[in-house]
């Protein structure tokens, strides 16, 4: 098949959305009224719209240990999670008499920077505080 200008042949457009996975092609389609058509000699294609969802949700979770004071977990839970005093303080209880909390839920990409900052921070000021992230259910 010939392309024109500005535009793209079948077999290309019929490719690309293969593996896009977000057309169905069939042959003697049988379309409802207000979809998208286009049709060339027995073939047409029928643009579905793409299926979105939500990405799933991390938990950055603050572990305990004996040597990070009190003050500089509420200074983090302040910086790094943009917590209040009061808010700050309760997560740093729950960390210090269950073993963990959780400080934030984000999504991947956001939850392991945070971990990330905060682990190489308190290492910078010398303290063995930890955060790792959890997939929230």
């Amino acid at each position: 098949m010939r392309s024109y200008k500005g535009q793209v042949s079948l077999g290309q457009m019929k490719d690309s959305f293969q593996q896009s996975g977000l057309v169905d092609w069939h042959f003697n389609p049988r379309l409802q009224d207000g979809d998208e058509q286009h049709t060339d000699g027995d073939l047409a294609v029928a643009l579905a719209p793409p299926q979105l969802k939500r990405p799933p949700l991390y938990a950055v979770v603050m572990l305990n240990d004996d040597y990070t004071p009190m003050d500089f977990v509420i200074e983090i839970l302040q910086q790094y999670f943009a917590l209040n005093l009061d808010q700050a303080t309760q997560v740093m209880l729950t960390v210090h008499y269950e073993g963990k909390a959780v400080a934030g839920v984000y999504p991947r990409d956001i939850a392991e920077t945070k971990a990330n900052q905060v682990n190489h921070y308190a290492r910078s000021q010398g303290y063995p505080l930890l955060c790792q992230i959890e997939l929230k259910e």
